[in-house]
């Protein structure tokens, strides 16, 4: 069969990227046509239509600033995918543009699947209306997600969380030999993920470094995002600040506690086995939109959704500050703190089942 796939995120490239090598187990003739990243273009043998870095714009402000950029995208996907004729459009999470793609694709007589929802359960809960009417078949991945759907009368399958299957296939990795491949010190590692995209990088590399006075007996990494450039994070490397390139898990793990942006990275980071701090600012303009229009949500991070009470803190706007991020790193680095928090990871991976979400969702996919 012929897939065309729609990843608009360095998550969703992991995670579209895994469900290409499930569904190449169940169906040996599968041809791929994709937008998304390098992980996905490893399993295709071939690169993506557009580069998901080439389609990410974060806050309202940016995406008001590019959106003729955007329905220009939005154009030529549909011109693509009215040439290629897929037997199945796949569409994960990146929800502005993919809904409007399923609507295409939908009444152009395309079927439809939806592989990890957009969380419509946080904000624009009216956009279920348009997974009724235009996805055929919606693979939810957070175990509350079936409940919010089916309170929808949508019928979504949970096939687990992928990140599962990710972190299962890991091989085992010596701290020494990374430190030595790595430039690393000898001293214990805090590992810093500030995020994707360049203004969200630049704002909070520079709030995660204000701890350095305070950690001197550490040495801090940067985990770089594959989307910009090694060149970009020169600027804050000196003899105790380290960059690591497009090896995220190997570093976490590696790690005796993490800063993290919020998103999927702080659930990756969860189900690594490290404790983290959870950090969150956008502009002041974007977060007072974004409040009045998130109802209901008490957590911004995953884990804290997925557990439904607060496992990792989370410093929100002005509550992110150097004080603040001080207080909060002590308490994951030694002590009780740090073993309840690596408790609660434990149930956290009980709550999500177990390895298998990617070859379960293919399974409903190739089966049709």
């Amino acid at each position: 069969m012929k897939y065309y796939i729609i990843a608009g995120e360095a998550s969703g490239d992991l995670h579209a990227s895994n469900l290409m090598k499930s569904i190449l187990k169940k169906d040996a003739e599968a041809e791929f046509r994709f937008w998304g990243g390098d992980l996905m273009t490893q399993v295709a043998g071939f690169g993506p239509v557009k580069h998901y870095r080439d389609l990410a714009f974060m806050g309202f402000l940016e995406v008001a600033k590019n959106l003729r950029t955007i329905l220009k995208n939005i154009r030529f996907c549909k011109e693509d995918l009215a040439n290629y004729q897929p037997d199945v459009l796949i569409l994960v999470d990146y929800p502005g543009f993919n809904l409007r793609i399923a609507e295409f694709a939908k009444t152009s007589g395309m079927k439809v699947v939806y592989y990890i929802s957009p969380q419509l359960w946080a904000w624009k809960e009216g956009r279920v209306e348009k997974i009724k009417k235009f996805v055929d078949e919606m693979l939810v991945i957070l175990p509350f997600e079936k409940e919010f759907y089916r309170k929808h009368q949508v019928d979504a399958h949970f096939v687990g969380h992928p990140l599962l299957d990710a972190i299962s296939d890991l091989p085992s990795i010596d701290i020494r030999q990374f430190q030595s491949e790595n430039q690393l010190n000898g001293k214990e590692i805090i590992a810093l993920l500030p995020g994707s995209r360049e203004q969200e990088v630049t704002k909070m590399l520079e709030l995660m470094l204000s701890v350095r006075p305070f950690f001197k007996e550490y040495q801090f990494a940067i985990a770089g995002a594959p989307s910009l450039p090694k060149d970009f994070y020169q600027k804050y490397v000196d003899e105790n600040v380290h960059f690591v390139s497009n090896k995220t898990y190997d570093l976490l793990r590696c790690s005796k506690a993490a800063l993290v942006t919020s998103g999927t990275a702080t659930l990756e980071t969860a189900l690594l086995n490290i404790p983290e701090v959870v950090c969150y600012r956008s502009s002041r303009i974007s977060y007072e939109i974004g409040k009045r229009v998130v109802k209901n949500i008490k957590y911004i991070s995953l884990v804290n959704l997925i557990m439904d009470r607060e496992v990792v803190t989370e410093l929100i706007q002005n509550e992110l500050n150097t004080e603040n991020l001080v207080k909060e790193l002590k308490l994951v680095l030694e002590g009780e703190p740090r073993q309840k928090m690596l408790n609660d990871f434990e149930l956290l991976r009980e709550k999500l089942g177990g390895k298998g979400a990617s070859d379960h969702a293919a399974h409903l996919i190739v089966k049709g």
